[in-house]
């Protein structure tokens, strides 16, 4: 029977160090010539690397052709590359010839290197090689580093069981030792001496406490610059191991290297830790947190000081009974932190003297300070960043001075975080303290939603289990029950309030960011509903707390409503109406230097029109009066920010506005006009101001008056503004008068016109034009109609003229028109001047002067491309058709060949012709012959039908008729539109 013992005996293989004279089959008969050929030449290594290589080249060979050992797999697994006899004289072999060769070359690298390749691999099994994709960096990042060496960790198939060849791997550990003391500096044998501590089949005595030593003796040989090959293996090494080991190992690297801390602080809180260590992994994420937020520390993860807080802040939360302090704890820790606080301590030794009797007492407290290297001071120690120590962390004081006061836009996450580690604690009371702190410090919806949630779902859940509690009460007594329904009732109504004063607390939350919001504090008033007296309180510390330059808009609104609220008897009017309180909050309102004068000049207004609801018309005069007192100085500027709103309120044209229209309704006529001539004096009318003066004084028949005021008016504005009174001014004036005071209409009509720019002078020349033909001369009329034409813009000429030919028409007769017609060809644009001329030519046939119409189409014809503007040649050619002859039908084709070939050659073609493609036009491309019938020939074709034309030729220039261009049966031949048919003759 095969056991462990059994297949002991079979080692070691190569301890002590095979001989011939202990192992006589190493030696044959056909090793004699290589073994002489060695003693000869003891010193040459290519003689002893080639018996090497030759050796293992003829054992390959018949460990190909030996069979398979007759042994259980069992067996085999645990024998690995030793099962077989064979193999073990091969190694026995192979290691006498290394050590042979070593005697004589001890320091050489690539002789150590192939023996411990050879021993690994008759100890470790078959090395599996990694394929890798490019090269690797020269020194990257140890957290790079370590991902890389685990993607490229040695991996062995099969290997010597770490208890059955327990002698062969004791002998494998020394020969790599007996390596290490002739190479102790070369970090590849250290790198293979190491990995050998990582093989699944190493015996546990040489993978823990002789592997930790080895890494520890590889840090102390090797110089500084090779340390980090070595750290590399060593973590991975001591993750594997775990426990104690991984706590040491680390902590012995973040000491020359803090950049691994993260991971450190994940592997100590890692599901496959057996023994987290909660307490030391928040420590050291407080310290990288702080260091972080201070610029001293960058995470190579990436993360911000708040992520690493945050981190921080999941692990109290999940581990609160194992980090953090008591209630009692934290209560104490307050109370000795206000004592130590130095403002506190200051008032306590402010009336102490102390002693001294040459000059005041110096005091020197405080250890030694310790400096860095560089001369620098070290930070203060600090026992919640120390790993070491076992004292817990005062989580509230943390969150406040780490958190909420650093990190004001994450003030949701902290508070409920702080209120998550209480109720892990079972402290339930202080986390509903913490939330109802959270709720009325936070500064934004979203902390407070975050807040506000996570304190329902808590309400939630107490209740959820209190209910469990009485759902099942067979382990509870009827005094338990009780208590417990009593405080089931005590939750539910906790948990009703709160959702009733959701909407005031989200409220609180906007004034605490913006106090000085006004809509805010208006939703406030509102959610009171009905309750007059906190409606009346919340109007009082409104008005109090918001500051007039910060306010958000109609802060002025907030008086009125006020008032408003004592007027009416209250918010639903069942009270009587107080309106000694209301005049005490509008006289308030006066004195508030508001950021604009129309507010305050709105809050007068108000008053005034309070006072009219109640029918105290004198006293809303006595109010308007007392608003629009001018002061000493009215000479003050009212766009001058500097001065206050009350002394610039003499010039707000809307208080004004509201006086006068007070005075209209209730006053007399000659307040209002006091009050009208004290906003004119003021210079702060409008032109709504001077029409409704001048409208208020025609509705009292005080005609001349209001055209005073339409004077005054004019002088004070410019145009466009005066165009608008000019216009009222002289229609009314007409209106009045007519024709009475001609002269004088004459008169304003110039004045108007003299001043007036083109833009704006059609009307006024219409309205002059009408009235001298209403009650003047018609050739007057005629002249300013001429006039107009000269002083409107381009925009509307055509239309002037159009109507002072209409006018000319009527008044003196078509031949009258010609001269008007005449100088609109000289002064309208190109694209108007075709169309005045067609009807300038319709006039001159209407005439019967036919050449005096043929000449104008000619002239129009210039402006006019036959592709962009087919309808005026289409009329000229029936023009033509009617009373035409063919020598001025071909001069009228011979025009308008000669025009479109000068459209061609300008460039203005193609934006012409790009116009009427969009309007829906005809357009032909350059260069192209319009493809429409010949006229003539559609002249004749329709004499053969028995239509009329104009003419008809009766021969042809041989004095024979025409043959007849298109017989019967015969195709129409394609004729050329412009084409001319002219004899040899006519030339």
């Amino acid at each position: 029977m095969t056991t462990v013992e059994n297949l002991a005996e079979n080692f070691p293989v190569t301890w002590p160090v095979p001989t011939p004279v202990t192992h006589p089959e190493l030696l044959s008969t056909g090793d004699l010539v290589r073994e002489e050929d060695l003693h000869r030449n003891p010193h040459s290594f290519r003689h002893w690397w080639g018996a090497i290589h030759a050796t293992k080249d003829a054992f390959s060979i018949l460990q190909k052709a030996e069979p398979p050992p007759n042994l259980p797999a069992e067996v085999l697994a645990l024998l690995g590359p030793l099962s077989s006899p064979l193999a073990r004289l091969c190694l026995q072999r192979l290691t006498f010839l290394y050590e042979a060769a070593l005697v004589n070359f001890p320091g050489s690298f690539k002789l150590w290197k192939s023996y411990l390749h050879m021993r690994m691999s008759y100890v470790l099994g078959k090395f599996v090689q990694k394929k890798r994709a490019g090269g690797k960096k020269k020194l990257p990042e140890m957290k790079d580093a370590l991902e890389d060496e685990k993607g490229d960790a040695e991996k062995w198939e099969g290997g010597l069981d770490g208890i059955v060849g327990w002698a062969e791997w004791k002998s494998l550990v020394s020969t790599f030792e007996r390596a290490l003391m002739w190479l102790p500096n070369l970090p590849r044998v250290w790198l293979l001496y190491l990995s050998i501590f990582s093989h699944p089949m190493c015996p546990p005595i040489l993978s823990h406490s002789h592997a930790r030593r080895t890494y520890d003796r590889a840090l102390r040989t090797l110089p500084p610059s090779l340390h980090h090959r070595i750290w590399v293996r060593f973590l991975i090494w001591a993750e594997a191991k775990g426990g104690a080991t991984t706590v040491a190992v680390y902590r012995r690297y973040l000491a020359i290297d803090p950049s691994l801390t993260e991971q450190y602080a994940a592997l100590l809180l890692s599901p496959e830790n057996p023994s987290p260590r909660p307490l030391e992994a928040a420590k050291l994420l407080l310290s990288l947190a702080r260091k972080a937020a201070k610029g001293e520390y960058s995470s190579p993860e990436g993360k911000s000081p708040y992520q690493l807080l945050g981190d921080w802040l999941d692990i109290v939360e999940k581990y609160s009974e194992e980090v953090g302090i008591s209630v009692e704890e934290t209560v104490q820790n307050a109370e000795d932190q206000e004592k130590s606080d130095p403002e506190v301590v200051a008032k306590d030794t402010s009336t102490t003297v102390q002693a001294s009797t040459n000059g005041p007492l110096i005091r020197f407290g405080g250890p030694p300070v310790t400096v860095t290297a560089d001369g620098k001071a070290l930070p203060p120690y600090d026992e919640d960043e120390d790993p070491i120590s076992v004292r817990k962390l005062d989580v509230e004081r943390i969150i406040q001075e780490d958190g909420l006061t650093i990190y004001k836009d994450q003030a949701g996450r902290l508070w409920t975080g702080l209120a998550t580690y209480w109720i892990k604690r079972n402290e339930f009371e202080w986390a509903e303290a913490t939330f109802e702190k959270g709720i009325s410090t936070v500064l934004t919806i979203r902390d407070f939603t975050q807040i506000f949630d996570a304190y329902a779902e808590f309400c939630e859940s107490l209740i959820s289990a209190l209910m469990d509690v009485l759902a099942d009460p067979e382990d509870e007594g009827e005094d338990e029950i009780k208590e417990t329904e009593e405080e089931l009732d005590e939750r539910m109504k906790k948990f009703e309030e709160l959702m009733d004063r959701r909407p005031f607390l989200v409220n609180d939350v906007l004034l605490r960011r913006n106090p000085n919001d006004v809509q805010e504090w208006e939703k406030r008033v509102a959610l009171w509903g009905n309750d007059d007296e906190k409606v009346a309180e919340t109007y009082t510390r409104a008005l109090t707390t918001i500051n007039a330059k910060k306010a958000t808009a109609n802060f002025h609104r907030l008086f009125v409503n006020f008032a408003k609220f004592y007027e009416e008897g209250g918010t639903a009017g069942d009270a009587e109406s107080d309106l000694d309180s209301a005049r005490k909050v509008l006289e308030r309102a006066t004195k508030v230097n508001f950021k604009a004068v129309e507010d305050l000049a709105e809050i007068w207004c108000e008053w005034a029109e309070m006072e009219i609801r109640h029918e105290n018309f004198d006293e809303a005069i006595r109010v308007m009066q007392r608003a629009a007192a001018i002061p000493k100085n009215p000479k003050a500027n009212y766009h001058d920010h500097s001065l206050p709103v009350q002394a610039r309120l003499f010039k707000s044209l809307k208080l004004w506005s509201f006086y006068v229209d007070l005075e209209e309704s209730i006053g007399t006529v000659d307040t209002t006009k006091a009050v009208y001539d004290k906003i004119l004096e003021l210079r702060i009318a409008n032109a709504q101001i001077i029409i409704n003066y001048a409208a208020f004084l025609e509705e009292n028949k005080y005609f001349e008056e209001s055209f005073k005021v339409y004077e005054r008016g004019v002088e004070l504005f410019t145009f466009p503004v005066s165009f608008e009174i000019w216009n009222i001014y002289l229609s009314k004036f007409v209106k009045r008068y007519g024709g009475i005071k001609l002269e004088r209409t004459r008169d304003l009509f110039e004045q108007a016109l003299e001043q007036c720019p083109p833009k704006f002078c059609k009307a006024l020349f219409l309205m002059y034009a009408q009235l001298e033909e209403e009650h003047g001369l018609a050739k007057r009329a005629m002249s300013i109609y001429e006039r107009a034409t000269q002083a409107v813009v381009d925009e509307e000429k055509f239309e002037m003229f159009t109507i002072y030919i209409a006018k000319a028409a009527a008044n003196f007769g078509l031949p009258a028109t010609r001269p008007i017609y005449e100088r609109a060809l000289e002064v309208l644009p190109d694209r108007q001047t075709a169309q005045m001329c067609l009807r300038f030519a319709q006039l001159e046939r209407k005439l019967g002067e036919i050449d005096r119409a043929r000449a104008i189409y000619a002239h129009a014809s210039q402006f006019c491309d036959p592709r962009v503007h087919p309808e005026f040649w289409q009329e000229w050619n029936s023009f033509e058709i009617e009373t035409g002859s063919e020598d001025t039908f071909r001069e009228m084709l011979r025009i308008k060949r000669s025009v479109q070939a000068q459209f061609n050659t300008e460039a203005s073609f193609l934006a012409a012709q790009a116009l009427a493609t969009r309007k829906g036009g005809a357009t032909v491309d350059a260069g192209a012959t319009a493809k429409s019938a010949d006229p003539m020939a559609e002249a004749e074709r329709q004499s053969g039908n028995g239509k009329t034309t104009a003419f008809v030729p009766a021969t042809n220039s041989t004095g024979t008729k025409p043959p007849d261009a298109n017989p019967e049966g015969a195709p129409a031949p394609e004729q050329n539109d412009d084409e001319i048919q002219i004899s040899d003759d006519d030339d």
